[in-house]
């Protein structure tokens, strides 16, 4: 299928994107603070969480109602080296920026920093929380929860959410270790992603209610809604190839998302009431800073986390693979080239970009389509 592929300067991008959102309502410096967690998604490569989920998560929802712009941060709850908030269903881009710059701080004077957050919303890709306390020196750990769309080993059942447990570790190479990912094979955002341009989801990542997998995109994510399919765990299904294990990982968030700040979890995050009405989708989310002084000292880390690393793709590679990467690479590797070259912007979405910008009566961009 063409593509109809436009590429497009970050900066248009993120100027747009803050237009938008201030728009919507957001005050213009937490539009800005918004915008730059789903540009440097894009930046990063990562497709599934920049521009591409503006309209139908943010734009829409907020749209709904379901959704505030103004973001209320209260902190409910709070030692030297922890606290409890709660984002009112506010901007979850906000609340995690907030909640993970209060941990940091926590963690400079304490060595550790938790803050545990009930109330949210969708917060961008997990990887800027913990670039965040990477930038301050630390180690940045994060995790949120999410609406149901994955089920657990032995069941076809969407319960648990997406559910990323994300790392981020400095090192002295040009590009810190970041894992950031879901405890499911794939995600909502990348099938979405697909679904633009007609992809095919791959065997064996979304079953139906009777076991049988899916693979036609704009099914997958009609049926993710109604709940008459659920994503597959990492492992895939059954305990043969390990599925338990990203199904205990996607609970453990999912635990730890909920228990500690007293939120929701499982179905209570599907976004409907009793009777089928949209509601907000009350996500909760966890920050953790570790602060590397308190230990080795930051130089020592970053000097043995760069040999780990390197030893890793120096390694002995498979027949026909000419690179071993480690977490973070190929991100830094795209921020290079989308620096020069833009954001890929498919057909699909350009028709989207339009429409908000007609909607809101937004003028100035520069586009190439």
């Amino acid at each position: 299928m063409k593509q109809n592929l436009a590429y497009v300067a970050a900066d248009t991008l993120e100027t747009f994107m803050t237009d938008v959102f201030s728009a919507l309502g957001v005050p213009r410096p937490e539009a800005a603070i918004c915008a730059d967690v789903l540009i440097t998604a894009d930046k990063r490569g990562i497709d599934s969480h920049g521009v591409n989920r503006l309209k139908p998560i943010y734009y829409d929802r907020i749209r709904a109602g379901i959704q505030y712009p103004a973001t209320r941060f209260e902190v409910l709850k709070e030692t030297l080296g922890t606290a409890v908030v709660d984002g009112h269903n506010g901007m979850g881009m906000v609340v995690a920026e907030r909640s993970m710059r209060m941990a940091v701080e926590k963690a400079r004077e304490t060595g550790l920093g938790m803050v545990a957050v009930r109330n949210s919303t969708h917060y961008g890709i997990a990887g800027y929380y913990a670039l965040m306390a990477v930038r301050a020196g630390m180690i940045g750990i994060t995790g949120t929860n999410a609406r149901p769309s994955v089920a657990p080993t032995f069941g076809v059942e969407n319960m648990l959410g997406t559910n990323p447990i994300t790392f981020g570790m400095p090192t002295d190479e040009p590009f810190p270790f970041v894992l950031d990912c879901a405890t499911s094979i794939t995600q909502r955002g990348k099938i979405e992603a697909d679904a633009r341009t007609g992809k095919p989801v791959p065997q064996g990542l979304v079953i139906d209610r009777q076991g049988a997998v899916l693979s036609d995109p704009q099914a997958v994510l009609k049926a993710l809604i109604d709940g008459s399919a659920a994503l597959l765990p990492l492992g895939g299904a059954g305990e043969e190839t390990g599925g338990y294990k990203g199904y205990g990982y996607a609970t453990a968030v999912e635990i730890l998302c909920a228990a500690l700040q007293a939120g929701s979890y499982l179905k209570m995050l599907s976004g409907a009431d009793a009777q089928g009405n949209r509601i907000p989708y009350p996500l909760g989310h966890f920050f953790l800073a570790i602060n590397i002084d308190a230990f080795s000292g930051l130089d020592v880390f970053k000097r043995t986390a760069g040999e780990i690393l390197r030893t890793l793709r120096t390694s002995r590679k498979a027949p026909g693979q000419a690179h071993i990467y480690t977490a973070g690479e190929k991100e830094h590797l795209a921020e290079i080239t989308r620096r020069e070259k833009g954001i890929p912007i498919n057909a699909s979405l350009q028709q989207e970009i339009r429409l908000m910008q007609q909607e809101l009566h937004l003028s100035g961009y520069d586009w190439p389509f």
